[in-house]
């Protein structure tokens, strides 16, 4: 089950760039908060506060109890959007989805593969395909992650999503054909080995200094005999 974690907010009246620069110049980050069937509502976070809870969570799957300006009532969130400086480990802006109790909604769960497979004990290399699974619950049910052993996977072994189980009350929603990961064989480098050209082979050439000098020499007594025979 998800731990619940809470962030302060203020509402936020003033929209458009120039205020989001201000913000940020400030040490404040603009957000969002929406949910079904309820108006949007601008807000304004603490960015270092929000970067200290964002390292230290989940952020697809940890509840976020928002406690805006003085209200007594927090509402229970999930981070659906961090936008980040693409330079610099700054935020940018934060969208948060407001849930309800009771509620079915669509989470993405890590996937928590356990141990080490055979067949890579064997030489194999295992394959991970997936790292998130989507599955649909209440909130109070949402789990931390799915842990998936893969001890007793040979070489050519692979996982599905039709092979999970989950916990009552959690429906895996990922496609049940879907490979999870897999064992394949170790990638063996072929070396390439250069075969020696016989006389007679196509793109054969002589080494130097074999039949080429011979036939230069023989040229040149030749003619040095005709020499000869003209004096």
């Amino acid at each position: 089950m998800t731990v619940k974690t809470g962030l302060r907010a203020t509402r936020r009246y003033e929209t458009g760039k120039g205020v989001a620069r201000r913000l940020r110049a400030a040490g404040k980050v603009p957000a969002v908060l929406y949910g079904k069937d309820q108006e949007s509502i601008s807000l304004t976070i603490d960015a270092r506060e929000a970067l200290q809870l964002f390292y230290s969570i989940s952020v697809e799957n940890t509840i976020v109890n928002v406690q805006i300006d003085d209200d007594k009532e927090e509402l229970e969130t999930l981070v659906r959007e961090i936008q980040m400086h693409p330079f610099r480990p700054d935020l940018i802006h934060v969208d948060f989805y407001s849930i309800e109790r009771g509620v079915a909604l669509e989470v993405d769960i890590p996937a928590n593969y356990i141990g080490t497979p055979q067949g890579v004990r064997d030489g194999g290399v295992l394959e991970v395909i997936l790292h998130e699974l989507r599955v649909k619950c209440i909130p109070s049910l949402i789990p931390d992650t799915i842990e998936i052993e893969i001890s007793g996977l040979d070489i050519g072994d692979s996982i599905h999503a039709s092979e999970i189980s989950t916990d009552e009350g959690v429906e895996l929603l990922t496609d049940p054909g879907q490979t999870l990961c897999l064992v394949s064989a170790p990638r063996v480098e072929e070396e390439e080995e250069e075969e020696e050209l016989v006389e007679g082979d196509e793109g054969f050439e002589p080494e130097e200094g074999a039949e080429g000098e011979e036939g230069a020499d023989g040229e040149a007594g030749a003619q040095a005999g005709d020499d000869d025979s003209g004096g």
